[in-house]
């Protein structure tokens, strides 16, 4: 099966299929007339308007005619997988129909679920996000490609090269009746996700509509390695297959039907003459978004064409690629947001608050940036799509919520983001880098930064392809660090030699004592052929204990698993043989106490889906004796009566003392049977999952310890919910005795403050509530004092103050020692004072704070940093400020008066200068 005869096949050539060159990219293609051109755009403009195919096939239409034609032909329909990648620790989206079965089919770790299959799968990809529009829909950014795979081992060759591309043929020709000479197969070559191979790309009037990949290749080190598995994965753009039998003139009038028209008017922008449009996607497939020149000669070409100004055409076009792209983009956030995905500042969660943002900056440019608009627009959708995608109607609830935050959080941005851009403006620093800073970091648009630099007179020019070249350096997760293995190197590799260790906390986690046989001891370090000593993973902390040898005991202090050797690490070297017997003895306090926060964490996790929708996703998790911590994906912080009712609920499952099942499942079974959400802890690479099912609450593929009803965790607490990072919330907790020694440092901490207020337990609601009454009455009385006190100084400074030339001048010695009401005193003097001079001196222990405060009008003859920095110069110390405001402190006391002569002197120098 090596590329040998891949393009030279009996199913093309016996048909009549010839062998030709495109004359414009060289590239060699099949057809069956004779062609200069390989038929695909941009060598060749689009002509599929004029071909004859079936008519009258909708969107769904197309759909379920594709998977039920490679149904009847022997392949399984398997469902969709989320637009989210949640089984990917690699990859963020879901970019193309073998995604789903990579890496655990496509590296022959995982069994496919059938053989051959065929997906129906919604996709999305950003890299082209700053096409969308401008292409009259060649480019989507969400999308579903149509899949049908098979998947060839060594010993089991179900079809390959003859048989794809006559299913192409037959597809084509006799489901939606394109002629079959205006098929034609170029010759290509196809990478992604770690594998490659060549490929036909399959076009029909200049529209590709299909790629038949024959993946052969594992991509190593940029090396190609022949893979044993040979994969059939092709992908047919079902929304171009649409485009092609409608020939509307673009591909949103076929994917969208009459919500063009509706978003058109909703937005008030006229519709484009028929005739542009019309013209406008004969050409558009020559059409290169990154070229400004490009798009120029496109309108030009429509214009002339048309006999029009091409000021009109291009007004014409401008309105309609807006319309397009907030169809394109709204859809493409509904689908992410209905998958569950919360928006924040990385992951999936960035990508998403990146396709939203343009949105909002499209609306805010269109005049029509209101939250009615926005939830209309996605309102219309909705209506639309739910019988394609019916999560849109499940979680539209949770979709509206998240408009609104993410639109209030944008609204925020801008309205902050002047004086972040100014900075960068200021220091002269707006390159392509600096534009991504402000983006990433801060939110900030590249075109509201143009806007503002322009107001300065800067020309700042924003990349055509900028939200594109963002979203690519996002696209992938960031390889994720390998939990290191708490063992020397050395053990590491010894551990490899052994065969995997029997796992008896799977087989019953509430053995406390267990006997085994020695395979393997070096040093302090022990490999028995089974154990009970649970290893560190999965957040959870290694089991502790001893190891008795007749009447000897070392103690166990670290237990680590080397691909499912478990090495234990002893407090010191003991004298052992291979084929000795030794007994275990676990920390049974510790590990009962672990075992009860992590099945906790299960049950925590079930009611917080709960309380808080269906797209809470773990993000984290760690259980330790202390506390289990569950950190989950959510927009906001949770309200206390949220926090309360995940509370209540939780504890609801204890009471009910549920069972808390155990059991192996195939993957792909596992899958089918509770869906992707089993994946709460991450997804492991293996072909068999281990299940930790609560009926009824929760279900996920776990390694850890539990509980084998919840009944035994007495009860739950919350202990701690904050917000870790942007959509991100950690919830940390306590179970069962715990719970005992939670409420003893309560009842202590309690005492302390009743003792402190002076009085019992008992009262302390009421002493709290006198305490806060006194406190009341002092802070108004001391506000009291502050405002007579700024008064009677306000008036020493009118009295007292000396003229220096056009300046006011006044320094005095701090000894009321209360920040705020000396800081609200100088702002007061400053504002009511014009060409004021304020310096305040304080003593603290040996040294002296210098304080300088300008009114607006005096910093146009004295700059407080220069001030400071000639005291600075005269008595040394540290300081700094800006230009109406600076400090300094000196390590020593300084006199008051000769201060005073010193900065008279100075200010003398300034006015007379001025």
């Amino acid at each position: 099966m090596g590329t040998e005869g891949v393009f030279r096949l009996r199913t093309l050539i016996d048909r009549g299929f010839k062998r030709y060159r495109c004359k414009s990219c060289g590239a060699y293609f099949w057809s069956l007339i004779p062609r200069d051109y390989c038929n695909d755009s941009p060598c060749v403009d689009y002509t599929f308007f004029n071909i004859k195919t079936y008519s009258g096939l909708t969107f769904k239409d197309i759909r379920d005619r594709f998977l039920y034609f490679f149904k009847r032909h022997g392949h399984e329909i398997i469902e969709p997988a989320p637009t989210v990648a949640r089984w990917r620790e690699d990859l963020y989206l879901t970019i193309a129909s073998i995604v789903v079965f990579q890496p655990h089919v496509t590296s022959g770790l995982v069994p496919p679920p059938a053989n051959p299959l065929v997906i129906a799968q919604p996709c999305i990809r950003l890299e082209d996000i700053d096409a969308i529009g401008y292409t009259f829909g060649r480019h989507l950014t969400n999308f579903i490609m149509g899949g049908h795979h098979a998947f060839n081992y060594p010993n089991k060759k179900v079809y390959w090269t003859e048989e794809t591309v006559a299913y192409a043929k037959e597809f084509f020709v006799k489901e939606i009746g394109v002629p079959e000479d205006e098929l034609t197969f170029k010759e290509s070559w196809w990478e992604g996700g770690g594998n490659a191979g060549p490929c036909f790309e399959v076009a029909v009037g200049g529209l590709e509509v299909a790629t038949l990949v024959f993946m052969m290749y594992e991509v190593k080190d940029s090396d190609y390695v022949e893979i044993p598995l040979k994969i059939v994965d092709t992908g047919y753009g079902i929304e171009r297959i649409t485009w092609l039998v409608n020939k509307t003139p673009t591909a949103f009038h076929a994917i969208y039907g009459d919500l063009v028209s509706k978003y058109h008017k909703l937005l008030g922008i006229d519709e484009p003459m028929p005739e542009v449009l019309k013209v406008g996607s004969i050409y558009v497939g020559k059409v290169n978004v990154k070229d400004e020149r490009s798009i120029e000669d496109h309108v030009c070409r429509i214009a002339k064409a048309l006999d029009l100004p091409v000021k009109d055409v291009k007004e014409q076009l401008d309105g309609s690629i807006k319309i397009y792209t907030l169809l394109d983009h709204m859809k493409t956030a509904l689908l992410l947001l209905s998958d569950g995905v919360v928006p924040s500042n990385s992951g999936e969660g960035y990508l998403v608050r990146l396709v939203l943002r343009r949105i909002f900056r499209l609306l805010k440019l269109l005049g029509k940036n209101s939250l009615e608009i926005l939830n209309e627009l996605a309102k219309l959708q909705i209506n639309h799509f739910y019988q394609i995608y019916p999560q849109l109607l499940k979680r539209r609830d949770y979709v509206y919520e998240v408009l609104k935050n993410e639109y209030m959080k944008f609204s925020e941005t801008l309205s902050r983001g002047t004086s972040i851009a100014l900075k960068y403006i200021k220091r002269g620093k707006l390159d392509l880098n600096a534009l991504i800073e402000l983006y990433d970091s801060h939110g900030i648009p590249p075109e509201f930064v143009s806007e503002i630099a322009s107001k300065y007179g800067l020309k700042m020019v924003v990349p055509r392809d900028f939200y594109s070249l963002v979203a690519k350096r996002h696209s992938r997760a960031p390889i994720k660090k390998v939990e290191a293995i708490k063992l020397p190197q050395e053990i590491i590799e010894w551990a490899k030699e052994f065969p995997e260790t029997k796992r008896l906390f799977h087989k019953d986690p509430y053995i406390k004592v267990f006997n085994a046989k020695v395979l393997g001891i070096k040093g302090k370090y022990l490999i028995l052929d089974q154990t009970a000593f649970y290893p560190e993973g999965g957040g959870q902390r290694c089991d502790t204990g001893v190891i008795r040898i007749g009447s000897t005991e070392v103690k166990v202090i670290n237990v680590q698993s080397v691909n499912g050797v478990i090495v234990h690490e002893l407090e010191s070297g003991v004298m052992l043989s291979q084929g000795d017997v030794v007994t275990g003895v676990i920390d049974w306090d510790c590990r009962y106490t672990k075992m009860r926060h992590h099945t906790a964490t299960h049950v925590i996790l079930g009611a917080a889906r709960r309380v808080l929708g269906d797209h809470i996703w773990q993000a984290g998790a760690e259980k330790t004796t202390e506390k289990g911590r569950l950190d989950i994906t959510h927009y906001k912080l949770p309200t206390p009566e949220e926090v309360r009712k995940i509370e209540e609920l939780a504890n609801k499952v204890v009471n009910e003392g549920r069972q808390v099942n155990t059991y192996f499942l195939p993957r792909y079974e596992a899958e089918k049977k509770y869906g992707l959400t089993i994946y709460q802890g991450g997804a492991p690479l293996v072909p068999t999952l281990r299940i930790v099912e609560i009926p009824g609450w929760d279900v996920e593929a776990c390694f850890g310890t539990h509980l084998r009803n919840t009944s035994e965790l007495g009860g739950i607490k919350i202990i701690n919910v904050e917000k870790i990072a942007d959509g991100v919330v950690r919830l940390e907790y306590i179970a069962g005795t715990q719970l005992v020694n939670y409420l003893s440092n309560l009842e202590n901490s309690l005492r302390n403050i009743a003792r402190k207020l002076g009085g019992d337990v008992a009262l302390i609601e009421r002493r709290v509530d006198t305490f806060i009454e006194e406190r009341k009455r002092l802070k108004d009385l001391i506000s009291s004092y502050r405002a007579l006190w700024t008064e009677l100084m306000l008036s020493k400074v009118k009295r007292e103050g000396i003229k220096v030339g056009d300046l006011m001048f006044f320094i005095f010695e701090d000894r009321i020692r209360d920040s705020e009401g000396v800081r609200e005193f100088m702002i007061k003097v400053c504002r009511s004072m014009p060409r004021i001079v304020l310096v305040r001196v304080e003593y603290v222990g040996k040294s002296t704070l210098i304080e300088v405060a300008l009114s607006k009008e005096s910093t146009s003859l004295v700059d407080a940093v220069e001030l400071i920095g000639k005291l600075r110069s005269t008595y040394g110390g540290k300081g700094g400020g800006k230009k109406d405001h600076a400090f300094l402190r000196v390590p020593k006391e300084l006199s008051l008066d000769k201060l005073r002569s010193e900065l008279i002197t100075y200010l003398k120098s300034k006015a007379s200068s001025g």
